[in-house]
C-alpha cells in the first residue's frame, strides 16, 4: 500500500474506525498523489519568474486559445474557461454550493460536513461512491422502482448485490417496513450496507412525507446501533422539485452526525436543479457520525475522492463550473428558478388532475407522485413494452416501460396544455391492444 494511502487510513482509524471499515479494498488504497498537480500548485504561488510545470500552453500572460472559440465566450475571462480546473473543483464554486446546501436544508444547520467536491454530474458521483465503498458481494439497498443505471454502476462495474424492497405499501405510502426488513437482513449477513435514497424518486416521482423521512432515518439509526456500518447515500438529482406534501429537503441533513456507524453521502448537482443538463456539474459531500467537527475524517475522504477523480478523469470541466458560479452569483437566479419551478409544478398537478378524471380507470392506476420529473402508470390489461412500441409506431408518442406493468411518463417535457391529449393517446393505445 502506498504510504500516502496508509497515512489517510491511519487518520480514519484514529478518528472514526467505522468509516475505515466501510471502505472497499480500492477505497483503502486510494490517495491523492504528491505529483504534478501538487508541484504545480506550489509553483503557482512561488514561481514568479517562469512556471514550467502544468501541461497547458500559454501566451501573453494567459492560457493560449483559439479566437474562433473565445469569440463565442467573450463574456468570460480566458483564465476561467481554458485551463484545467482544480481536481476537487473551483474553490469559489464549492463554497457557493455549500452555502446553497445550508440555505435549502434546514436540518444541516449546526451539523458538521465536508466541503462539496465537484464531480462530473450525478452519475460520476455514484461511480465514486461505488469505487470508495463497494467490494464484490457487498449489498446495495434500493426500492424496486429504481433508475436502471444503478444496476450498471454498482452491479456490473463493482459486483454489488442489489437488494430490493417494495417501494410502496398497498395503501400507497412509502414502504418503511419493507426497507427496514431488507436493511436488517443485510446487517445480519454482512455487517455493512450501502443504502441509496433517491428522492424525488426516478421513475416514480415520489418523495416521502416528513413522517416517512423521519421513519427511514430512525430505521437506519436503529440498524447502525445494532453494530452494522451503513453508508447512507442520498441521490438528490431532482432536489427542489417538491410540488405537494413531502419532505422539502434532503435526508442528508438528518443523517449527518447521527451515529458513528453511519456515513452520510450527498450527491447533488446543477444538472437538474439549475436546468443545465449538458454542463455535467455535480457534487459529492460527506458527513460522518461524530457529533463534533471531525476534520481528519473529512480530509481523508476528500483526499481519497480526489485520488479517484485524478485516476479516472483527472479533473472536471472548467467552463461549466464558471457558468454555474455566474448563475449562483446572479441577482436574478432565485427568481428565474422559481419561475421554472412553477412551470414544472403546473405540469405535475395537471397530470394528476387528468389522471383523477376517472376516464382511464379501466386501463390503469397510477403510483403516488408528488415531485421530480416523472410518474408511473400501472397498466391493468396490456404489457408495458408492447404498449410502448405501439404508441411509438402508431402515434409517435414516446414513453419508458420499466416493468411488465409499469410505464414511466416524463411530464417534465410535456407542455401543460398538451398533457390531456398525451393521456388520451396512451389510453387509445391500450384500447387498440385490447
Amino acid at each position: 500500500m502506498n504510504p500516502l494511502a496508509q497515512e489517510l487510513n491511519d487518520l480514519l482509524a484514529q478518528h472514526n474506525p467505522h468509516v475505515l471499515e466501510m471502505l472497499s479494498d480500492l477505497g483503502k488504497n486510494l490517495f491523492f498523489p504528491k505529483g504534478i498537480l501538487t508541484q504545480s500548485a506550489e509553483a503557482k504561488g512561488k514561481a514568479h519568474k517562469y512556471n514550467a510545470t502544468i501541461g497547458i500552453a500559454t501566451e501573453n500572460g494567459g492560457p493560449m486559445f483559439l479566437s474562433c472559440i473565445q469569440d463565442k465566450l467573450s463574456a468570460f475571462d480566458p483564465k476561467d474557461i481554458f485551463p484545467y480546473a482544480p481536481p476537487a473543483g473551483k474553490p469559489e464554486l464549492r463554497s457557493l454550493w455549500r452555502e446553497k446546501q445550508l440555505r435549502e436544508n434546514p436540518s444541516l444547520q449546526g451539523k458538521h460536513f465536508s466541503n462539496p467536491i465537484v464531480t462530473n454530474a450525478l452519475t460520476h458521483g455514484l461511480s465514486i461512491v461505488a469505487d470508495l465503498f463497494i467490494d464484490k458481494g457487498d449489498h446495495l439497498i434500493l426500492p424496486d422502482m429504481l433508475w436502471g443505471n444503478y444496476n450498471l454502476t454498482f452491479g456490473t462495474c463493482c459486483g454489488a448485490i442489489v437488494k430490493k424492497h417494495p417501494t410502496f405499501t398497498v395503501a400507497g405510502g412509502y414502504d418503511i417496513d419493507a426497507f427496514k426488513a431488507v436493511l436488517k437482513d443485510t446487517a445480519e449477513e454482512k455487517g455493512k450496507a450501502v443504502v441509496l435514497l433517491n428522492f424525488p424518486n426516478n421513475p416514480s416521482g415520489y418523495t416521502p412525507t416528513v413522517a416517512e423521512g423521519d421513519a427511514l432515518v430512525a430505521a437506519i439509526k436503529e440498524v447502525a446501533e445494532s453494530g452494522c456500518n451503513i453508508v447512507a447515500v442520498t441521490d438528490d438529482a431532482y432536489f427542489g422539485l417538491f410540488y405537494e406534501d413531502s419532505l422539502k429537503e434532503s435526508l442528508f441533513g438528518k443523517l449527518a452526525n447521527l451515529h458513528p456507524r453511519i456515513l452520510a453521502v450527498k450527491l447533488d448537482g446543477a444538472t437538474k436543479e439549475e436546468f443545465v443538463w449538458g454542463f455535467r456539474t455535480g457534487f459529492i459531500t460527506f458527513a460522518d457520525g461524530n457529533e463534533y467537527e471531525n476534520t481528519p475524517v473529512m480530509t481523508a475522504l476528500e483526499k481519497k475522492t480526489m485520488g479517484i477523480i485524478r485516476a479516472r478523469i483527472s479533473n472536471c470541466p472548467h467552463p461549466s463550473q464558471t457558468f454555474v458560479i455566474e448563475a449562483l452569483r446572479s441577482p436574478q437566479f432565485l427568481a428565474q428558478k422559481e419561475e421554472k419551478f412553477q412551470v414544472m409544478k403546473g405540469r405535475a398537478l395537471k397530470t394528476k388532475q387528468v389522471l383523477n378524471s376517472g376516464k382511464y380507470d379501466s386501463a390503469w392506476t397510477y403510483y403516488p407522485f408528488n415531485s421530480g420529473y416523472f410518474m408511473c402508470l400501472k397498466l391493468k390489461q396490456v404489457d408495458a413494452e408492447k404498449l410502448r412500441v405501439h404508441l411509438l409506431d402508431k402515434y409517435g408518442v414516446g414513453a419508458i416501460s420499466t416493468s411488465k406493468t409499469d410505464l414511466r411518463i416524463a411530464f417534465s417535457c410535456i407542455a401543460e396544455e398538451h398533457i390531456p391529449e398525451l393521456f388520451d393517446i396512451i389510453y387509445q393505445g391500450v384500447q387498440d391492444l385490447t
